[in-house]
């Protein structure tokens, strides 16, 4: 299920635009980096996308319908949203946690049959936190907290997922499992959209990034074009290169990290 941004500018304040004219095509089947600085438009788009934002001017379209036509409910089985503000007192366990992405499915609330939570298990064991399913959620590290939401968000069967830097809080090694499994759902045909501070590994794992600035796209394509020194130092104002492998596996390097002056 493609995703369409159409022209889409969006501000929190009146005469203060945060999006400036975004036009963006997103596809199925693919994950798409959203990078940019601090304060560059990338959550606000990605709000946009799932329709909890209303553009003032312009549109989103999830296939052929605008997104704004969606009721929550149905955006909820339509797409998986992984944000940056979860609330840290949930007074639920972490399998819990994850029933709750199943609600959109189900005819009440929490559905505890022996299928829904095997299937809340098994979203459990792909983020590696099946261990921690009994476990109070407010109990968790940060990085364990994160995992348990974005199994929550797979327990939405969802086609499209949007994740607000989902390898928030973990470690490297989580790092790179989460990034897998991006790339595993987007060749199950899924659409996933990622907004993204790393430049070490996330271009490793991307087909396609927008990059962003002052709320505009500055270049959209492939990460090795895109990520460019003349791009990087642009938009971060940073002399960056970019080391690309040859080969599929991760690896990144830094030629040189200077200011700009």
């Amino acid at each position: 299920m493609n995703l369409r941004v159409d022209q889409v500018s969006f501000a929190y304040l009146p005469g203060r635009p945060v999006l400036r004219a975004v036009s963006l095509e997103i596809g199925a089947g693919r994950v798409t980096g959203l990078f940019g600085p601090n304060g560059s438009g990338k959550s606000t788009l990605l709000r946009c996308l799932n329709g909890s934002l209303r553009p003032q001017s312009g549109q989103v379209r999830l296939g052929e319908r605008p997104v704004a036509a969606l009721g929550p409910r149905e955006a909820a089985r339509l797409m998986g949203v992984v944000s940056q503000n979860t609330p840290l007192s949930l007074p639920f366990t972490a399998l819990e946690v994850v029933l709750l992405g199943r609600y959109p499915h189900g005819e009440t609330w929490r559905d505890d049959s022996p299928g829904e939570i095997a299937f809340a298990r098994n979203c459990l064991a792909r983020l590696d936190v099946d261990g921690l399913a009994e476990r109070p959620f407010d109990e968790l590290s940060g990085g364990e907290r994160q995992r348990v939401i974005v199994a929550r968000a797979l327990a939405q069967e969802t086609p499209v997922l949007l994740w607000d830097e989902p390898v928030s809080h973990l470690d490297v090694r989580h790092q790179l499992e989460l990034y897998r499994l991006a790339r595993t759902l987007a060749g199950e045909g899924r659409t996933v959209v990622m907004v993204c501070h790393d430049l070490f590994l996330a271009p490793m794992f991307v087909d396609q990034v927008a990059l962003l600035k002052a709320g505009m796209v500055v270049a959209v394509g492939l990460p090795a074009s895109v990520l460019a020194p003349g791009n990087l130092l642009e938009v971060f104002g940073v002399n960056v290169t970019l080391g690309w492998p040859s080969s599929d596996s991760v690896a990144f390097s830094f030629e040189s990290l200077t200011p700009a002056r």
